[in-house]
C-alpha cells in the first residue's frame, strides 16, 4: 500500500513539475523489439500477453479483423499514413510500399506500443497488429487504436464499412 501511495505522489509531482510530460520524452519506452515486421508474409504472432492483437491470429484475446481497402494500395497506404500523422503520440519509423510500422505512446507515462501494417501483394487488405512492449495488461488500448485508424479510414471511404 505505502508503495501504490509514493508511486502515486512520485507521478504527481512529475507532473507538477513538468505539466509538458505528456509531449515530452517517454518515461517507460521500453526496447523496440527485434521480431518486428513482415516474416514470410505474415506479422510478428502476439506473445501470451493480453497486450497484443494481430490480425493474422484466431484466439478470443488476441485476434482482430485486418482492414480491408478499396482502391489502390498506393492511395490506400498514404491515407494510412496521413491518418496516422494525426494520431496523437505516434510517429511513423518505417515506411515501405507494403509495410509501416508506428510507435505511439501513452499520454501520461509513455508507455510505447509498437504499430504495424502489412499490405500482402496479393489481396485488398491491411494486416494489423499493436503490441505494448512492458507490462501485461494494456486494458484494451491496442485494440481500440486499431478500430479508430479502422474507422478513419472508413470514414474517407477507402475501406468498407463492417
Amino acid at each position: 500500500m505505502l508503495f501504490r501511495i509514493c508511486a502515486v505522489v512520485l507521478v504527481g509531482l512529475l507532473w507538477c513539475l513538468n505539466p509538458g510530460i505528456s509531449s515530452a520524452a517517454a518515461l517507460f519506452p521500453g526496447s523496440s523489439p527485434d521480431n518486428l515486421g513482415v516474416r514470410g508474409n505474415h506479422l510478428t504472432p502476439c506473445p501470451a500477453t493480453p497486450n497484443c492483437v494481430v490480425s493474422e491470429d484466431t484466439d478470443a484475446t488476441h485476434a482482430i479483423a485486418p482492414i480491408s481497402y478499396v482502391g489502390d494500395r498506393a492511395t490506400v497506404r498514404q491515407a494510412l499514413e496521413d491518418v496516422l500523422s494525426v494520431v496523437p503520440r505516434t510517429k511513423i519509423i518505417e515506411a515501405t510500399d507494403t509495410y509501416l510500422r508506428a510507435e505511439s505512446s501513452s499520454r501520461l507515462l509513455g508507455f510505447v506500443d509498437d504499430v504495424e501494417f502489412y499490405f500482402p501483394e496479393d489481396e485488398d487488405i491491411i494486416h494489423i497488429r499493436s503490441a505494448s512492449r512492458l507490462g501485461e495488461s494494456d486494458l484494451g488500448v491496442n485494440k481500440r487504436r486499431l478500430e479508430q485508424i479502422r474507422l478513419a479510414l472508413q470514414d474517407l471511404e477507402l475501406s468498407p464499412k463492417m
